[in-house]
């Protein structure tokens, strides 16, 4: 199967998409031609196998030309994404969003921003064949998408932003550019310092204007971080928060979970109303908490809201950070208080509060580490089929230190 098909006159360029998908799943074909076919079926019909993900279009084609053959392929084959590269200009950028091509890439792309564009379109092909696809089934947090991972604590100094760095840098190795981290702490965020990232755009341009219609718009809003993931980090001025609205919120995620395998998502500490617009689009909740009767009580009575209130996913995840066991508590103490067991115990580690002082999560790092094992653990639970493999003891008392 050509997973690639490029359309172009230049023998450059063609190497350097070569370059920038070599390794990829897939393969690409190449047709060196300075004008397009009459239609789509053309030069589909000189490919094996099912329609390929990606179409990238030119540099050398007219433009014109170039558009309205993406916007026929739009029509009749909406699960095919199209890159076109050209130099930007805003005119090009319209035009392009109404012919439904996915993003525009520059013809003076290096190869690596050239791969993590063919990447996001490739993701972006993905998500459009499972909507069209009457069959798929749809995720716990209703519509069809990836899983939408929310990291909640009722009390803040528990270690959120460090767990939801890390799960979304370790899903990056399973996924690469296939996640994306939203700070949903619209007040404090650290999601920009816990990746040490100065992002040019914040959540306050993504859920406004353009962005919050078009999902090609609203990438462009996302800052690409090292570990092969996005972000989109908080507002700059907490005074800003003021304007984002929990429908926003709702939408957005769901903008998100149409393009990427993973989003993950660091809320706010307690259960304000963006919180909760999260938690209706959540497939899946991480609970943190720490080894401190505050911690603990707040977990158990945020369990008793939630039910109450019939916003619990029904994948739950609950996270012990910092396990100590000369805290005076014990695991099965935390367990007996909240009513529900722990699924991963994550010891008490210097390297983590440094790791993330310093903006590199511990498992970005490599570092070996007590807490990068537990970290490790807990990212292998969103692993594709984990629910299918056997697991012993899956709530085991975890020994701490």
């Amino acid at each position: 199967m050509s997973r690639f098909v490029l359309i172009t006159p230049s023998i450059d360029f063609e190497r350097k998409v070569r370059s920038a998908t070599a390794g990829m799943s897939g393969s690409l074909q190449w047709f060196q031609a300075d004008h397009l076919p009459d239609g789509p079926d053309e030069f589909l019909s000189k490919l094996l196998g099912e329609p390929p993900e990606v179409l990238i279009l030119g540099p050398g084609l007219d433009l014109d030309e170039t558009l309205k053959h993406a916007a026929v392929l739009d029509l009749q084959y909406p699960e095919i994404s199209v890159l076109l590269a050209a130099e930007q200009t805003p005119e090009l950028i319209l035009s392009a969003m109404r012919s439904g091509v996915r993003d525009i890439l520059s013809p003076a792309a290096d190869t690596n921003g050239i791969r993590a564009m063919v990447e996001r379109s490739s993701l972006a092909a993905a998500g459009r064949r499972r909507g069209l696809n009457p069959s798929a089934s749809e995720s716990p947090g209703g519509g069809s998408g990836g899983r939408v991972i929310a990291v909640m604590s009722p009390k803040g100094g528990v270690g959120k932003t460090t767990i939801a760095t890390n799960i979304a840098v370790g899903l990056g190795k399973v996924a690469p550019m296939g996640v994306v981290i939203v700070d949903l702490d619209l007040q404090f965020g650290d999601v920009a310092s816990g990746l040490l990232l100065e992002p040019e755009h914040t959540i306050t341009d993504a859920v406004s204007g353009a962005a919050s219609q078009d999902s090609m718009v609203l990438k462009t809003y996302l800052t690409l971080h090292s570990a092969n993931i996005y972000a989109l980090c908080g507002p700059r001025n907490p005074v800003e928060m003021e304007g984002i609205t929990a429908a926003h919120v709702t939408n957005l995620l769901k903008q998100l979970r149409r393009e990427f395998q993973y989003v993950v998502i660091d809320t706010a500490p307690g259960l304000g109303e963006h919180v909760l617009a999260a938690l209706e689009q959540a497939t899946d909740a991480v609970w943190v908490c720490g080894m401190d009767v505050p911690s603990i009580r707040g977990l158990r009575t945020g369990f008793h809201i939630l039910n109450e209130l019939g916003l619990m996913p029904e994948s739950r995840h609950v996270v012990l950070n910092m396990a100590d066991g000369r805290s005076g508590l014990s695991v099965p103490d935390v367990e007996a208080t909240i009513g529900v067991p722990v699924d991963v115990a994550i010891p008490r580690s210097r390297t983590l509060p440094f790791s993330t002082n310093k903006g590199v999560p511990i498992l970005q790092d490599g570092r070996r580490d007590v807490a990068a094992k537990g970290l490790r653990q807990l990212v292998d639970r969103f692993q594709p089929n984990w629910q299918d493999r056997t697991h012993r003891k899956l709530h085991r008392r975890a020994v701490v230190q």
